[in-house]
């Protein structure tokens, strides 16, 4: 008897450790994190290629053989500085010539006038008839004519002398020489083709990045940003640029909408050079001494039923009425916690982006984080806001006691770990941490439990 009462005793004792221990199971490992205050900025990410700003094809006017050419690849020269020279004999046989057409030219004018002041007095003595003075009178103005054509082709003449000498049309470098001396060329002013191109040089003080930006991320992006680049030449420098140029006409690449931003450097060190490979980050939105908190922290009102699932609470711990009856307008909770918000430095900035734009309607959408190509954890990556674009999300604040409150907060910027939190948090306060796989099994959970009391027999 008293060997059956211990063996029922330890089975008791048995039954009981097996359902605290399932209890314990039960309970969700529920990670925190803590509200912290730091900065935050928002960038859009391009990558694209260095390229001049101004390009020059130099030609020459003149055909003929090349018999000097001065400069080589690298070379820095001057506003009309001797790039080359080509073989004159042409040019100066034709402005020999020029010159003497314009002597026949001027002697037979001055034949002329004399004929023509003899055939007046002759005719006013009645020895010639009018129309043989006429016939003077034609001979003069065709030499006057013939005079004119000659001074034109002479002055022509002297200025192909001038065009078998190639100066530089502006200070620059030279990028590339594509001929040689004793190479036979043709006049960019007399070939169809366009003639040959000699050198081509660039001002490399000033150059620029061409970069392809997502649609996404065109409302964001003004003229005039301040933008970083870096290229892999020098990995440890930052070049500092701005957004030159928005081009209207979009690119299509792999079914994604794209338009070009043309981004321009200060390159007085002349280490940029054309064709490097350049990452570009336009700096959109910032918020410094502001409240953060980790993207997975954040709810949308959408989620609270499925969070407090995952969080292990009851379903009455949630009410969604109560939380969000003191919202009005999106602007903040009706008499919330001023204290719990950080100073007027902890408001978001965004240069330009900041200004209200006419005909565009501000609002939430989904927007994007570092390349501006995927959404954060479960959508949070939503837009970079101004000071005043606040949206309405749910915090599940880990009291001291262990004791989870779900608390209304207002968020602000956001990047791919952090989000700011405008109102309804103070520093230091610990929040619950909701994982995305847990978060969306909940709300599948809770949708097939909606639709199975809507609808208890079965169908859909």
């Amino acid at each position: 008897m008293i060997w059956n009462r211990m063996i029922i005793s330890f089975g008791v004792v048995l039954l009981v450790m097996a359902c605290t221990e399932t209890e314990a199971d039960d309970e969700p490992d529920i990670q925190t994190a803590a509200v912290e205050l730091g900065d935050l900025m928002i960038k859009a990410e391009a990558t694209g290629n260095v390229e001049p700003i101004r390009e020059v094809e130099v030609k020459s006017k003149a055909s003929g053989d090349i018999l000097s050419i001065y400069v080589d690849v690298g070379d820095q020269v001057e506003s009309g500085a001797l790039l080359a020279e080509i073989d004159p004999r042409d040019v100066r046989n034709a402005s020999e010539q020029s010159e003497a057409d314009l002597e026949v030219a001027q002697a037979r004018l001055e034949i002329a006038r004399a004929q023509l002041e003899r055939s007046e007095e002759l005719l006013g003595s009645g020895v010639i008839s009018v129309q043989e003075h006429e016939s003077k009178n034609l001979e003069y103005a065709n030499a006057r004519a013939t005079l004119v054509k000659a001074q034109t082709n002479y002055e022509l003449a002297q200025l192909r002398l001038g065009d078998v000498t190639i100066r530089a049309p502006m200070a620059g470098t030279i990028l590339e020489k594509n001929v040689e001396e004793g190479q036979v060329i043709q006049s960019a002013s007399q070939n169809v083709s366009g003639g040959t191109v000699l050198v081509v040089m660039a001002n490399l003080e000033q150059v620029q990045v061409r970069t392809l930006v997502d649609e996404t991320d065109m409302g964001e992006i003004r003229d005039g940003m301040r933008t970083s680049v870096v290229v892999e030449a020098y990995p440890d420098s930052v070049f500092i640029g701005k957004v030159e140029k928005i081009e209207p006409q979009a690119v299509v690449q792999q079914n994604v909408t794209m338009f070009p931003v043309i981004v321009s450097i200060d390159n007085s060190s002349r280490l940029l050079r054309p064709g490097m490979n350049a990452e570009v980050e336009v700096e959109i939105a910032n918020a410094n001494s502001v409240f953060l908190v980790p993207n997975t922290a954040v709810v949308t009102p959408q989620e609270v039923q499925a969070a407090a699932v995952v969080l292990g609470l009851p379903e009455d711990a949630v009410d969604m009425r109560s939380m969000f009856s003191g919202m009005r307008g999106g602007s903040g909770p009706r008499g919330g916690n001023s204290d719990a918000r950080p100073g007027r430095s902890g408001e978001s900035t965004a240069s330009e982006s900041e200004q209200e734009r006419p005909g565009v309607v501000r609002g939430d959408r989904v927007g994007r984080g570092r390349d501006m190509s995927l959404s954060g954890s479960r959508g949070q990556m939503e837009g970079r806001l101004t000071g005043r674009d606040y949206r309405a999300a749910v915090l599940f604040v880990v009291e001291d006691s262990g004791e989870i409150e779900p608390r209304v907060v207002m968020t602000g910027l956001n990047d791919w770990d952090y989000t700011q939190v405008v109102s309804g948090v103070k520093s230091g306060e610990r929040v619950a941490l909701v994982g995305a796989a847990q978060l969306r099994a909940a709300q599948d959970e809770f949708i097939q439990r909606i639709r199975s009391r809507t609808n208890p027999f079965g169908g859909s």
